[in-house]
Formats: C-alpha cells, sequence, structure tokens
C-alpha cells in the first residue's frame, strides 16, 4: 500500500460521495414530504433505504448524461486507470450508455458508503482516544464515563475501526480502478473504428509524402536542368535564357507553395486537406512550366472523375520528372479517355544515358496505379524511354 496512491484513491471516493449528495438530499426531502422515517436523522447511518431507492436514479442519469467524457478524466488522474482514449465524434450508443451509468452508480454509491464511513470513523477515533483522558458522558446508554485505565480499550477500538476504513477505501478506489478501464473506455467496435481511423491517418500522409516527392522533385530538376541550360546560352541567346530563367522562378514558386501546404496540413491534427489539390485541368501549366520540350495530345479529360483526374496529374509530374531528369529530347505526352479508361503515355529519347528505373518515382507511379486498380507499362520503347498507364474511370471489384 503506498500512501500516496491511498489519498487519491480516498480522494476519488470522497468526490463521488459528493456528487451522490443532492440525490440524497432530494431523497430525505421526500421522505420528509410524505412522513417517511424520522425527520434530522443521518442518511446514510438510519435511513439506508433512501440510498438505496436513489440509485436507480443515478443509474438513469447515467443513460442521459454523457458521463463517461467528464469520469474519465478524473479516474486518470486519481486512480491511475489506464484507459484508452475514445474516438472523437462518434454517436453515443446503447452499449456505452449502459457502462457509463454502470460506472457512475458504482462511483456514487461505492464513493457513498465511503464518504459516510469516513464523516463517522474519523470523529469516532478522535472521541475514543479523548475520553479515557477527559471523559464523556455515553448519551446512547445515558452513561457517564469516567476518565481512567478502565477505558484504555477505546483508544484501540477507534484505531481499530480507523485501520479498516483505511482498507475499505484502498479496496474500493482499486475496484474502481480495477473496472474503470472497461466501462469508460473504448468498446471494441470503437478500437476498431479508431484502428481504421489511425489506418486512414497514416494513408493520407503517405499521399501526401508522396505529393510532395512529386512536386518538390519536379521542380528540384526543372530548376536543375532550366539552370544548366541558361548558363549555356545566356550569352547568345539572352532571351532564351530569361525564359530558363522565368521556369525556373515559377517552379520554384510552386514548390514552395506545396511545401508550405503540405507543412500546414502536417501540423495540424486532421491531416484531411481542404485545399483542391492540382488535376488534369491543370495540366498546360505543368508542361509549360516544366521548361521542356513538350509534345503534348490532349484529348477531352473533362469525363475523368476527381480522384482519377488528381492521381493522374501526379503519375504525369512524375512522368516529366523522369523524362527531365534521364531524357535527351522533346518528350511526348498523349492523354486521352477511351471507353471506360483514362490512358497516359509519355515517352522520350535518352540516347547513351541510363534508363530510368528502380527510382522513387517509378515506384509511385506504380502504387498510384494500383490503387486506382489501373495497370502500368514502363520501359524502353523504339531506343527511348516510355510510360504507359491506363486508369478505369471507375472503381471496380
Amino acid at each position: 500500500m503506498r500512501w500516496g496512491e491511498l489519498g487519491r484513491r480516498w480522494i476519488c471516493l470522497i468526490f463521488g460521495g459528493a456528487v451522490l449528495m443532492p440525490y440524497m438530499m432530494a431523497g430525505e426531502v421526500i421522505t420528509a414530504l410524505y412522513g417517511i422515517g424520522e425527520a434530522g436523522s443521518p442518511l446514510l447511518a438510519v435511513q439506508p433505504l433512501v440510498f438505496l431507492a436513489v440509485l436507480p436514479l443515478v443509474f438513469v442519469t447515467g443513460l442521459v448524461l454523457p458521463v463517461r467524457a467528464l469520469a474519465a478524466p478524473p479516474a486518470q488522474a486519481l486512480l491511475g486507470a489506464d484507459i484508452a482514449p475514445v474516438p472523437r465524434g462518434q454517436r453515443r450508443t446503447w452499449d456505452e450508455r449502459r457502462r457509463s451509468a454502470i460506472w457512475f452508480t458504482a462511483h456514487l454509491g461505492i464513493g457513498g458508503v465511503a464518504s459516510g464511513m469516513t464523516l463517522a470513523v474519523v470523529p469516532f477515533t478522535l472521541w475514543t482516544i479523548a475520553v479515557p483522558l477527559v471523559g464523556d458522558r455515553w448519551r446512547m446508554f445515558d452513561r457517564t464515563l469516567e476518565p481512567g485505565w478502565h477505558l484504555a480499550w477505546l483508544p484501540v477500538a477507534g484505531l481499530a475501526a480507523l485501520a479498516a476504513l483505511v482498507a475499505v477505501a484502498w479496496l474500493a478506489g482499486g475496484l474502481l480502478t480495477r473496472f474503470a478501464p472497461a466501462l469508460l473506455g473504448p468498446s471494441p467496435t470503437e478500437r476498431l473504428k479508431a484502428a481504421e481511423e489511425q489506418t486512414r491517418v497514416l494513408a493520407e500522409r503517405n499521399r501526401l509524402a508522396g505529393d510532395l516527392h512529386d512536386s518538390v522533385g519536379h521542380a528540384l530538376s526543372v530548376v536543375t536542368i532550366q539552370s544548366a541550360a541558361a548558363a549555356r546560352i545566356l550569352d547568345r541567346d539572352p532571351d532564351a535564357a530569361r525564359r530558363s530563367l522565368a521556369a525556373i522562378e515559377q517552379a520554384a514558386r510552386q514548390a514552395l507553395e506545396e511545401l508550405d501546404h503540405v507543412l500546414g496540413v502536417l501540423r495540424a491534427d486532421d491531416t484531411r486537406s481542404t485545399q483542391p489539390q492540382p488535376d488534369l485541368t491543370q495540366l498546360t501549366g505543368l508542361i509549360a512550366g516544366s521548361g521542356a520540350r513538350v509534345e503534348a495530345d490532349l484529348g477531352d479529360l473533362a469525363p475523368v472523375p476527381a480522384l482519377v483526374s488528381r492521381e493522374a496529374y501526379r503519375i504525369v509530374q512524375e512522368s516529366l520528372t523522369n523524362a527531365l531528369k534521364h531524357g535527351t529530347g522533346p518528350v511526348r505526352l498523349a492523354a486521352a479517355v477511351h471507353d471506360d479508361h483514362l490512358d497516359l503515355t509519355v515517352s522520350n529519347p535518352v540516347g547513351r544515358r541510363r534508363a530510368p528505373g528502380g527510382g522513387r518515382g517509378l515506384r509511385g507511379i506504380t502504387e498510384r496505379v494500383h490503387l486506382l486498380r489501373g495497370t502500368v507499362e514502363a520501359g524502353p520503347h523504339e531506343g527511348g524511354w516510355q510510360v504507359r498507364v491506363s486508369l478505369p474511370l471507375r472503381s471496380t471489384p
């Protein structure tokens, strides 16, 4: 038994008894109005029926009011109960109401008994210590107790009663500690929902990390290639050099905006982004900002659903990044809807440079395609490198 832990358990019990007092006062008023029992008698000692009668009302209160949200923090702080957090935004179920009502009734009932014992035993112990020294008139039996050694047994009885009170407080607090996680913690259904929410958050963070990789990687590739090109043609073609520098500025600005957006989302507790994400309607801007020579053949992309459009934009962005890194000539981009699929093709000559493969970019493209249950083919094609992607416009089992 640790005294600090005993004190916290005792405080928790006293707190439950204090919350029970309005119910007991209401019961006492009713008994006085209807002439039940003797007015002014001790509630818990002489009128236990009042105590038993208010417990159903306490249980009903636990069913109606959101007791769990109010009871869990004191149980954790005072009892040291290991109560798992409950997912936010959950509607109250009957199982949660029932468990909350059981806890509320047990806490107030046990706390009321412990509080009553504390109010009775502590003064009784002090009285038993004082009577052998100063004497007293024992009104219950209309006797006068004279001080002396013949009353030496009274302090022993008082200390025994106090020890029994301490044991009751320790055991009652331990009982509440034992059942607090089951009654105040999440149910198996709520634990499952919490696991699903955590999985959603992790998946969203992984998606944000992939988007950040694609966006910043694309911008860095543009900056590297265009800065090298500007340095080569600065003297003989200043206008082209200025266009390259403008492309660098635009790519860096877009990457900074994307980085600021992603970091802002990750700093927030909720990873669900409210900012519109780029999609296929912004392909023209992506091509212009890349600074590369792109021969684009874009069909009517209006029928593409929003989710597919956003993921397809990232696929094209990563493919252009790979082409800028490893290509030696103009990039050919084709995007069109055929039947119920979106077909994307990005190809470029690679010359003697190694073909892209094995990096994070191609893996990211493959992950996005598989997530949408599409197909992807990437590899050498007619002396160059080609990425072909087919994405279903509607989800398939």
